[in-house]
């Protein structure tokens, strides 16, 4: 999964298709490990943001079984905040997905542009991120790569996105790429990082702890003090071994955060535990007079503009594999 870098680009590529399936392309959005994903049209006008998997990846099986779970786990998915699927084709040539396009940037684009969010804004993102999970987890999924660049912030609320690694709960199944743990180690449970026991719901409440430190702070709780984007081991060998920096985290939401990273994940707060304690912070925030800012207009705004150097969208770096 790409976060950025000028691979990820948004514009028009050489190698950019003029159609993909009955969609009209407009413009690239964004590239990652496994896949581009391109801002596309119907003939009646609705955009949508279309990943195709990579032509050299394409006939690798593995990549596609990868691609054809998230198409299926995709369709299954639907709720407030989430990105609905709307059309896919997980046996073409090459393999695409297409969801409804989300006219805003990813959490990450949002604070490395306007740093943090306040306390009460990030509660808020805290308590739709668990509702959007509360929708994933009754599908019988489990996401598996929550993290900021995979939650864009449209117009009316948060967006998950990006099922590429999800798996159904008792797969006994481990799809990894060359043998390497498939996600992102700072947001990732120590569970999914050690391979050890199964993985279940409570990898994804992990997840959102860390997400949540994040959009308060700016940086994930295993990488305070630290250069962003540094050894992946060395951030899994702190989210595995060491206890969380949450010196940054206010405390509305120190309780919330502290609780969803236990180590052991049957020590973990269930989804639904999580949304009250969210909801909960929010209050708490209101009452002490913290401001909402309108939180994700400065990002969709931009994301809107269809220009070769115009906003990321839902298919910029937090939509590709």
């Amino acid at each position: 999964m790409a976060d950025g870098g000028g691979e990820n680009r948004p514009g028009r590529g050489g190698d950019q298709p003029e159609r993909i399936g009955d969609y009209v392309v407009e413009r690239r959005l964004g590239s990652g490990g496994m896949g581009v994903v391109h801002l596309a049209r119907t003939v009646a006008g609705r955009q949508v943001a279309i990943k195709v998997i990579r032509r050299e990846y394409a006939e690798n099986p593995g990549f596609r079984a990868r691609f054809r779970r998230e198409v299926e786990a995709a369709r299954r998915v639907s709720g407030a905040f989430t990105a609905p699927v709307v059309d896919a084709d997980p046996d073409g040539d090459p393999p695409w997905l297409a969801t409804l396009y989300v006219p805003g940037g990813s959490l990450t684009e949002r604070i490395d542009r306007q740093g943090p969010l306040t306390p009460r804004e990030a509660a808020r993102v805290g308590a739709e991120l668990a509702e959007a999970l509360l929708d994933i987890h009754r599908c019988g999924l489990v996401h598996r790569d929550l993290k900021p660049g995979n939650v864009l912030l449209a117009e009316d609320g948060v967006r998950v996105i990006d099922f590429g690694i999800s798996r159904a709960l008792g797969d006994s199944h481990r799809l990894t790429e060359d043998g390497a743990v498939l996600g992102s180690p700072p947001f990732m449970a120590p569970e999914q990082l050690t391979g050890d026991g199964e993985v279940t719901t409570a990898a994804d409440v992990f997840a959102l702890g860390a997400v949540v430190a994040y959009a308060v702070t700016g940086h994930s709780p295993f990488e305070a003090g630290r250069l962003a984007g540094g050894d992946p081991l060395a951030v899994a060998y702190r989210v595995v071994h060491e206890s969380p920096d949450l010196g940054d985290v206010p405390d509305s939401l120190r309780d919330l955060v502290s609780l969803c990273l236990v180590k052991d994940p049957e020590q973990r707060p269930e989804v639904a535990a999580v949304l009250r304690m969210a909801a909960w912070a929010d209050s708490r925030a209101q009452a002490a007079g913290v401001r909402e800012s309108p939180v994700w207009r400065g990002v969709a705004g931009a994301g809107s503009d269809t220009g070769a150097g115009g906003r990321r969208g839902a298919g910029s770096e937090a939509t590709t594999a």
